[in-house]
């Protein structure tokens, strides 16, 4: 899409702005360049808006400019946060922040010059001196008594990103009102000269193997089959860290718990931002676990685990009835730690009616049924771990949490931190899996066994990438299309409900009715559903270009029979939806 030449000038007004003192020789000299660059889709996209600073941080391509993730952009949205803290905790408070960053390129610089303008600002500094998990930034701002924290990561991005994300004291990212407050703040820091730099030293304190020791320590009292892990100790598992921060404390947990059977991935132990062996290095990504899939088959493993490079994701692979192995996805995770944190308690008698789970609106409703017959309370929330983090805090002390999950591969197995946790995750997985076999079954069985007692459902997850400012324009026109065109069946079964969560109104099809969905606040998300179970959500993604589509279709085999046919006629019911909405 072409764009005027008005607004091609005031691109080129922001990017002579980078060409001051303020910025250092090499960023002026690649801004320069782009000016004088006879393609300027190179510039627009660098200066045509700020990076935003959204409610969970920001995340976007490494580079020099304004919409770009730079040491700059770093630096002021740091110092926004710092006056946020301020303002919220008092100068005469002793304010504290934690620190971590993952593997990332520009990862640990990053790391450093938030810790040095916080520092400046006169507040105490934790800072990870290596790499780690983000789970462990949560972890040191609650065991810590800090007021707020950053991990420098883009997550499961490719290697071009990287982001940063803002906790809050509870160590949760942060929600209303801290979240708008704090992005008004960052907005208000226009320039360099208005961020405090070069931070007193004493002001930064170095968290390293202690942190470690008592982060495991934290995972393993969360166990809830101990004992069995000792009896199935040599239980052969294969762990890759795809090149990131889970390499740093995951084969030592497994160490710590009993494991004694632990293969690792040598190519992808080494930490590198390139990600060197992978395309994408997002567990969700078949192609992701090809070297450990290879790996298992040579040391004939019984169970895959692997986490992203800032180890909050958990991917897993196992053995199917014929000796194959299968992916795992988010969906059936979290059907596997809900079902087993219900069945443990159940089977002990400590099942109680205060109980309750956590997932989010995009995850399979099987996970619904499975809390309603064992009378689990369960909350569903947005996409995006500060939810499930709310949901949480407030029935701290009232309630017990059993757990809570997001299809997107990510899972909290225990409140003491409060972002998706792969470390644990990967743990109890391993555990569910030995527990599985002392009743004679694998993990593919034991996920068998769930769908036959409540139901079958099969899911996938599309995704639409849209690049750059143009895309962003697409996706628009994309959920307005889907809004203003509802879809009257899905895959041949009648819709009727529709959920649109930008107003919080739900619509009742068949009687002409709205009623008010009961959310925290609104969210871009638009959610149909038919009467046969088959659920369709639409939203755009919060972390990169793309428009996601959460497809879902449910039977109820009664057999094993049944359930072959189940699985076969669901896949055919997806392909029909997807087509049907043309992704």
């Amino acid at each position: 899409m072409a764009i005027s030449e008005e607004l091609l000038q005031n691109i080129r007004k922001r990017a002579e702005a980078w060409l001051t003192d303020d910025y250092d020789k090499e960023t002026q000299r690649e801004v320069q360049a782009m000016l004088d660059a006879e393609d300027t889709a190179p510039l627009v996209d660098a200066f045509y808006k700020d990076l935003e600073f959204g409610t969970g941080g920001m995340r976007g391509i490494m580079g020099p400019g304004t919409n770009r993730m730079n040491k700059y952009n770093v630096a002021t949205a740091t110092q926004g946060l710092a006056n946020y803290i301020k303002k919220e905790f008092g100068t005469e408070s002793t304010l504290k922040v934690a620190i971590g960053y993952d593997c990332r390129n520009n990862s640990s610089e990053f790391a450093k010059i938030t810790a040095d303008v916080f520092a400046a600002n006169g507040i105490h500094v934790y800072l990870y001196s290596a790499l780690r998990p983000t789970p462990m930034v949560s972890y040191a701002i609650r065991t810590l008594g800090c007021q707020s924290g950053v991990m420098i990561t883009a997550s499961h991005n490719p290697k071009e990103y990287n982001g940063y994300k803002a906790y809050w004291n509870d160590g949760a990212q942060m929600i209303a009102p801290h979240d708008k407050n704090v992005i008004s703040e960052v907005n208000k820091i226009r320039s360099m000269k208005e961020v405090k730099l070069n931070g007193p030293d004493h002001l930064i304190t170095q968290l390293g193997q202690e942190m470690d020791e008592k982060f495991i320590d934290a995972i393993l009292k969360t166990r809830l089959s101990a004992d069995l892990i000792k009896k199935h100790h040599d239980f052969p598992i294969v762990y890759t860290p795809i090149h990131g921060t889970g390499g740093q404390i995951i084969p030592k947990l497994f160490e710590e718990a009993g494991f004694t059977n632990l293969f690792t991935v040598p190519e992808q132990d080494v930490v590198s931002g390139n990600f060197p062996t992978v395309v994408s290095p997002n567990p969700e990504e078949p192609a992701a676990l090809e070297l450990a899939l290879k790996r298992a088959k040579e040391v004939d493993a019984e169970l895959v685990l692997a986490s992203d490079p800032d180890a909050d994701r958990i991917g897993s692979a196992v053995k199917d009835n014929d000796g194959n192995w299968v992916l795992i996805n988010g969906n059936q995770t979290c059907l596997l730690y809900a079902y087993y944190a219900i069945e443990q308690r159940r089977k002990a008698g400590t099942l109680t009616d205060d109980q309750y789970l956590v997932k989010t609106i995009v995850t399979t409703d099987l996970i619904s049924t499975i809390a309603e017959k064992n009378h689990v309370q369960l909350y569903d929330t947005y996409t995006g771990f500060k939810w499930i983090a709310d949901v949480i805090r407030k029935n701290e002390d009232k309630k017990e949490y059993l757990g809570g999950g997001e299809e997107s591969y990510g899972y909290l197995w225990d409140s003491f931190v409060r972002d998706k946790d792969s470390a644990s995750a990967c743990l109890i997985l391993a555990e569910i899996a030995v527990w599985a076999k002392e009743q004679g079954l694998t993990l593919y069985q034991l996920l068998d066994k769930i769908y036959l007692d409540y139901g079958y459902s099969l899911e996938k997850n599309i995704s639409v990438v849209r690049p750059g400012r143009t895309g962003a324009m697409e996706i628009e026109e994309m959920m307005s299309n889907f809004r203003s065109n509802p879809l009257k069946d899905l895959a041949g079964s009648h819709v009727v409900e529709i959920l649109d969560y930008s107003n919080l109104k739900g619509y009742l099809v068949d009687d002409d009715e709205v009623f008010t969905l009961e959310m925290p606040t609104t969210s871009n998300v638009l959610q149909y559903r038919a009467e046969d179970g088959t659920k369709l959500s639409i939203r755009p993604s919060g972390t990169e270009p793309k428009i996601k589509f959460y497809l879902e279709v449910h039977a109820n085999p009664t057999n094993e029979q049944e359930l072959a046919e189940a699985k076969s006629g669901c896949t055919e019911r997806i392909e029909e939806l997807r087509k049907q909405i043309g992704i």
